[in-house]
Order: C-alpha cells, then sequence, then structure tokens
C-alpha cells in the first residue's frame, strides 16, 4: 500500500537536492505534487521524470519569497488537485559564509527571507489550506541548533528560527489535527552543500564531524521527509527532528 495516495503535496526548493528527492518518493508514494522553484527548466525536467515513471505532478516556477507566489502555489495545488494534504517548505540558500564583521545587512536579510521568512509565507497560506490530518514539514539544519559553526551566523539565525516556528505553529494548530514539524539534517550531498567546499580537506572533515562518518545522500532525507508527511507520524508533532548521521553527539 502506497503511503500517500492520492495525497496532495507542495514542495519548494525542488529543483535538486532533498525536494528534489523528496517530489519523486512522494509520487512513487502515490501523492500529487506540486513543485516550485525558480529555475522553471529543472522543475519541467523533474515532471517529465515523474510522470514517465507513472507519478502526478505539476510544476509552478516562482520565488519563495514572494507573498503573491506563496498564495498562488496553493491556489495552484487546490485548483489542479482538488486540495492540500502535505506541504514541505524546504527552499533554502547557505549564506555569506563569512565573518559578521563582514556580513552585509543586505546578504543578512537575503538568507533570512529565504530561509525563515519564506517558511512564514508558506504556512500562512498552506494551514487555511490543510485539513486534519494534514502534515506541515519544513527544512532547518544542525547548524544552530546543535551545533554551532563559525562564519555562519545568517544560516545559523534563519535555520534556528525555523525550529521556533515549527513549535508555534504546531502548538497552535494541533488541536486541528495538523501536524507541523521540522527536520534537521546532517551534511547531505547536495548543490548547496558544495557551497562549502569541495576540496578533500573539507569533504574529509565535515564527514568525519559525523558519527557515522559519512554525509547523507538526499534520498536519506527525503525517506525522512515521508515519515513525516505520512500516517506513520500520526501522533508527532513539534519536533526537530534528527536526520543528521549523529552529528549532534559525535565528539571523535
Amino acid at each position: 500500500m502506497k503511503s500517500l495516495l492520492d495525497k496532495v503535496a507542495i514542495i519548494t526548493g525542488a529543483s535538486s537536492g532533498i525536494g528534489r528527492a523528496t517530489a519523486k518518493l512522494f509520487a512513487v508514494e502515490g501523492a500529487r505534487v506540486v513543485v516550485t522553484a525558480r529555475r522553471q527548466h529543472e522543475l519541467d525536467t523533474l515532471v517529465e521524470e515523474i510522470t514517465l515513471a507513472g507519478g502526478n505532478a505539476k510544476a509552478l516556477a516562482g520565488d519563495v519569497t514572494s507573498e503573491s507566489h506563496a498564495k498562488a502555489l496553493v491556489e495552484f495545488a487546490v485548483k489542479e488537485y482538488g486540495g492540500l494534504d502535505i506541504a514541505f517548505n524546504n527552499a533554502g540558500i547557505l549564506g555569506a559564509s563569512s565573518a559578521i564583521s563582514d556580513l552585509s545587512l543586505e546578504v543578512w536579510n537575503e538568507t533570512i527571507s529565504t530561509n525563515l521568512t519564506s517558511a512564514f509565507l508558506g504556512a500562512k497560506y498552506q494551514l487555511p489550506a490543510l485539513g486534519s490530518g494534514g502534515s506541515l514539514i519544513f527544512t532547518s539544519s544542525f547548524v544552530g541548533y546543535t551545533v554551532g559553526m563559525p562564519q555562519m551566523a545568517d544560516y545559523s539565525a534563519s535555520k534556528a528560527g525555523v525550529i521556533g516556528l515549527t513549535k508555534a505553529l504546531a502548538s497552535e494548530y494541533g488541536s486541528t489535527g495538523i501536524r507541523v514539524n521540522a527536520l534537521v539534517p546532517g551534511g547531505v550531498d547536495t548543490p548547496m552543500s558544495d557551497a562549502f567546499g569541495t576540496s578533500p580537506e573539507v569533504t574529509e572533515f565535515v564527514k568525519h564531524m559525523h558519527a557515522l562518518k559519512r554525509i547523507a545522500t538526499p534520498e536519506e532525507i527525503a525517506r525522512s521527509a515521508l515519515y513525516l508527511a505520512s500516517d506513520a507520524s500520526s501522533f508527532t508533532t513539534g519536533t526537530a527532528m534528527l536526520v543528521d548521521g549523529g552529528v549532534s553527539i559525535s565528539k571523535t
């Protein structure tokens, strides 16, 4: 039995990485998927791949920091598929990776807007469309939650803010039967993580931060998103769910 059969899911940041892997997995599990990101070509390719594999997906390109796009995305899902059951607010950027004394207000605002404000805007329009049993999911990070990383103030603050938002909304909407959770991945092999560094030295350093001595594939994080989206997590809400390969507890 497919765990998301006939469910309707929105996934942001779906053009690559975790979002792309999650869209494909949700479709395999029976969901009708609405994907968004800024890059139309990558979204079209994803929709084509899902369709050829027997799934059902549609794309609406746009900027997740735009309130009009957040509203339009929900309206699109309702119009095309008749409702909304799952929303995975996954879009994000790494930020400046610089000392705070060199961090411009412009870059700070861009990181906060992309990683945190977009989550607020998504939730603002997704929650009224979600019914009892609906699942709202955010992507946070171990950075800023269980681990402090130098020269990542903007990213850390934005991702810690996502967890605060998760807890507030879980409490606010619990009585309606809607669950709200955050995924907290460790290092993941994505284009965004490549921006942190791709040299052998950096790669080995990041791997050895984790208890498992490796980083995750996007598909591994997608499987955790599937758990939060499905009825398997029916009594799970308000969590910052670690999917971090042990980076939060590793000291070796």
